[in-house]
């Protein structure tokens, strides 16, 4: 184990915390914002959503902050602002930012193997055939090994099990026994992700995009060089300061309350989605021990709104540098090529809207980095209108949900200055 010898440090630069403002003061339409608050609360009225909590800042000032409808139905729970969502694949970036941080130090290169960290990944091998009868397969050697930068980019080859678009790796993943997502049982990242090592691989490591448990395996791989237990990691050298106080893997016993109940329509009404392959309550009860880099962490929209400043502000949040801007540059430039030639790019954290993107409209300027989660959350970031945008909900099963695109499209245009 690699200990862990710099922490985030001081910064030449103090940004503010994040404060409230009148829209008027940065730059944007109040008249605007309050269409945009009728349109959640519409939607929300006609029964497409349960709830919801909006967050729009810009040049550092929180303008718009409200919570819609109900966090549980069935209990009549009314939503707060503060509440507790899971944020599904939002944790992604986060774990990205952790592994550029340990690679600022000097730990590692992002064209390195991740079998030199992780040896039980070997060669890499990709999928030949497959017998649908019995699920037996055979592989075929790989030109390419997987590397830190693939895992990042989602181009590593690696699937995604129960979410896989090919049903051949959702069977193969099964059969592994792999950790999909989230989990109540008494499984570590570690035992997971040395399982999904000896699997086959979609296609050529670099090669092509595919969604994956990459960042899964980098959280073990922070552990690997960090020495530090991957929560304890992200709380020390992430959360903690930015003051993201209320994100957690699993939330602590007196937020319990504050966590948004996932919802499904049925006949009419919203009510709690029931237990699949998971629990939704995985955040506040079973064994509690499986830290998901991909997609475990909770969080509130005011915590991740300090998350995505610290990327506006070039790295830096409140005099505390967690990243170099040199490092950002990198990390919101484009990393996978030609690989996706529509209107964004894949950076090393982010999907990033590209020239393309932003002459097409609605999705910010060039450079807007942007992601969503599993349970109908999404946020995005403007770089160069110094905007943050976040919306998040908690549904699974089919919505006919148009807050996501309705609220970034209508964001952009409240712009008055």
């Amino acid at each position: 184990m690699i200990s862990v010898s710099i922490a985030q440090t001081p910064s030449a630069l103090k940004s503010p915390s994040l404060a409230k403002a009148s829209p008027q003061e940065v730059g944007m339409s109040p008249e605007r914002l309050d269409k945009i608050d009728a349109m959640i609360s519409s939607e929300v009225n006609q029964g497409k959503i349960p709830g919801a909590v909006a967050l729009i800042a810009r040049n550092g000032k929180i303008v718009f902050h409200k919570a819609y409808g109900m966090a549980n139905n069935e209990k009549n729970i009314k939503m707060d602002k503060n509440a507790i969502f899971r944020i599904a694949s939002q944790t992604k970036a986060i774990t990205s930012t952790a592994v550029m941080m340990l690679w600022e130090e000097g730990k590692f290169q992002l064209d390195d193997p991740i079998s030199k960290y992780i040896p039980e990944f070997g060669e890499a091998k990709i999928l030949d055939t497959y017998n649908e009868n019995d699920g037996s397969f055979t592989t075929k050697p790989a030109k390419n090994q997987i590397t830190i930068r693939d895992l990042l980019t989602h181009t590593s080859g690696i699937g995604y099990g129960v979410i896989d678009s090919d049903p051949r790796f959702k069977k193969i993943y099964e059969d592994a026994g792999i950790t999909d997502l989230f989990t109540t049982k008494e499984i570590t990242i570690a035992e997971s992700v040395k399982k999904l090592a000896k699997l086959p691989l979609h296609h050529e490591p670099g090669e092509a995009f595919t969604y994956s448990e990459g960042l899964d395996v980098l959280g073990y791989f922070i552990e690997i060089v960090s020495g530090m237990p991957f929560d304890e990691f992200l709380k020390t050298r992430i959360f903690e300061p930015l003051n993201m106080s209320d994100t957690w893997f699993y939330q602590p016993k007196n937020n319990h309350d504050r966590l948004v109940t996932v919802q499904k329509k049925e006949n009419g009404q919203w009510v709690k989605y029931p237990v699949t392959f998971y629990d939704t309550d995985y955040p506040i009860k079973g064994a509690k021990t499986f830290y998901s880099g991909g997609a475990g962490l909770s969080s509130t929209a005011m915590d991740y709104s300090k998350f995505l400043q610290m990327y506006l502000n070039n790295g830096e949040f409140n005099g505390i540098r967690l990243l170099s801007r040199t490092t950002v540059r990198s990390i919101l430039g484009n990393q996978i090529g030609s690989i996706w030639d529509g209107p964004k790019n894949h950076g090393l954290a982010f999907s990033i809207v590209n020239e393309k993107g932003e002459i097409e409209g609605g999705l910010g300027s060039t450079g807007t980095f942007e992601w969503g989660g599993y349970f109908n959350t999404q946020y995005f970031a403007d770089p160069k209108e110094k905007i943050i945008g976040i919306i998040m909900k908690q549904t699974q099963g089919p919505v006919e949900d148009a807050t996501g695109w309705k609220f970034k499209q209508m964001l952009f245009a409240a712009v008055d200055d």
